[in-house]
């Protein structure tokens, strides 16, 4: 199935594609309780069951078979969003399964607004074709609300996030300068001990990000 993107500056264009809970102040290795590492390389995200608990287990039950390692951040727009999860890498790909959109459009009540460091969830122009592809807020992006399905939020390391933004990138089919030059690469993504409130959290740990001079 070819995905298209996001919506962009304007709902005109489809395009494909949790409030800050407390976090540990120990550090702790990836396969136990987690905080970012001090490497530069690893943020978390904190996932948000109540608001959109499809897309929470779509993406914990992912990351649980490994299937985000190795995969690439493919899309990368300056005050826009970062979106990767691909393994076809160019945003045509997914894995097997697609969920039901979790938006107020698409009958579900959804409260968590895409503001910077949110994280929701990329899909054609079915609503229920989301699979395995998702997207970081980089700023104000609430013109997506009810339309696409906010399911968590990076609670710690989003200037991990944000050093996507200094890799060299070209242009994308839509014209965008989104492609980055060099691959940005997850190494690996694991689910850590769940924040105070309950909610799982994954720790994920870039490779070397290959910022240009």
């Amino acid at each position: 199935m070819k995905y298209t993107k996001i919506f962009a500056a304007s709902m005109a264009a489809v395009m494909m594609m949790g409030t800050f809970a407390g976090c540990s102040n120990k550090d702790e290795d990836a396969s136990g309780s987690g905080s970012a590492s001090a490497d530069g390389n690893t943020f978390i995200i904190t996932l948000r069951p109540d608001v959109a608990p499809i897309s929470c287990e779509n993406f914990e039950g992912l990351v649980n078979d490994g299937f985000y390692d190795g995969l690439k951040f493919h899309r990368v727009v300056d005050d826009f969003m970062a979106q990767g999860g691909d393994p076809n890498g160019d945003g045509t790909g997914g894995s097997p399964n697609t969920i039901k959109g979790e938006f107020s459009s698409n009958g579900v009540e959804n409260t968590l607004s895409h503001k910077k460091g949110v994280v929701s969830m990329a899909r054609s122009n079915d609503p229920d074709s989301a699979s395995s592809q998702f997207f970081i807020c980089y700023g104000d992006c609430s013109f997506l609300d009810g339309n696409y399905a906010a399911f968590g939020e990076v609670t710690e390391g989003m200037e991990v996030v944000d050093s996507f933004l200094k890799v060299e990138r070209t242009a994308n089919a839509m014209g965008e300068i989104a492609v980055p030059t060099s691959p940005i690469t997850i190494s690996k993504a694991v689910m850590i001990e769940a924040d105070d409130n309950g909610n799982p959290r994954v720790q994920i740990t870039m490779n070397d990000i290959p910022v240009s001079e």
